[in-house]
């Protein structure tokens, strides 16, 4: 309170401080309500893609299994070092709320026995059906890497918005109420001591 000066023009810049700490007060709640369904979206999301990742993987991994056990490892090796086109992923951004979150898109992940580059004649189906798999196991991978940033980048921001919320409400506002009840109080007591000294000059007077 000691930088508080208690004057009418302070009373009105304190009472405009606060209108704007209320209302910035409010739209950060609501942000922060709006990321907290958002994450809750994605999360479950997330767990979806991961239940789906991981039964990819298990599927993947059978049949590469099958393909060794039928064809030799110098076949897979030969197949796998005759793929001439990788993958190629793009990084984006996309905005949810104020938030920059990944937009990973992916092209030529899944691929056709001809564009592999090892031919029908130099590979086995058992091979293929393999090939098949880790490529579901990529488009999976991506999407799930997507997912997880934007799940870790949603909790950050509405940790940094909760604590902005909880400033405000239990810091900034009544720190500026209490700064406005003692300037009324002091503008009142100085009323009262105005008064006070009028009347006695008064008093003097008329004596």
């Amino acid at each position: 309170m000691a930088n508080v000066k208690p004057t009418r023009s302070e009373l009105l810049q304190v009472k405009k401080k606060i209108a704007i700490a209320s209302s910035g007060y409010k739209l950060l709640k609501k942000k922060r309500d709006g990321l907290i369904l958002e994450f809750f979206s994605v999360l479950k999301k997330a767990r979806n893609i991961r239940l789906e990742l991981t039964e990819e993987y298990a599927s993947a991994l059978s049949k590469i299994n099958i393909a060794r056990a039928i064809d030799s490892d110098i076949q897979i090796k030969s197949a796998a070092m005759s793929i001439k086109q990788q993958p190629l992923v793009e990084l984006d951004t996309k905005n949810i709320m104020g938030v920059r979150i990944p937009s990973i898109t992916s092209t030529e992940v899944k691929k056709s026995i001809f564009e592999r580059g090892y031919g029908i004649l130099s590979a086995t189906s058992k091979i293929d059906e393999a090939a098949d798999s880790y490529e579901a196991v990529v488009e999976k991978i991506i999407v799930a890497a997507e997912i997880e940033v934007t799940l870790k980048r949603l909790l950050k921001e509405i940790e940094r918005t909760k604590r902005k919320v909880n400033a405000l409400e239990q810091l900034t506002i009544p720190r500026l109420k209490g700064d406005a009840v003692y300037i009324r109080l002091r503008l009142e007591e100085m009323e009262r001591e105005n008064f006070s000294r009028l009347k006695m000059l008064k008093k003097e007077i008329n004596y």
